[in-house]
């Protein structure tokens, strides 16, 4: 099976596409999700992470079938 991946927002503009697909290999976390759908990008400080639609830290375990969301940080004044 596969693992699916979103980038959101000034996150899609910098890794250069919305969505992406691996195939799942376990162990696998968010951040290794990350750096294989990035092709080694540095994750940018304080990137928001969700798997199945819930926040999560970056060493959260993923599964098979997951959906994995990247969303930039929230600012407001």
């Amino acid at each position: 099976m596969s693992i699916t991946i979103q980038f959101f927002a000034s996150l899609r503009e910098q890794v250069g596409k919305q969505q992406a697909t691996l195939p799942y290999e376990a162990p696998l976390d968010v951040s290794t999700v990350w750096t294989l759908s990035t092709d080694n990008m540095k994750m940018p400080d304080n990137t928001l992470c969700a798997v199945n639609m819930e926040y999560v830290k970056p060493d959260a375990t993923v599964s098979d079938g997951d959906e994995v969301a990247f969303f930039p940080p929230v600012t407001g004044g």
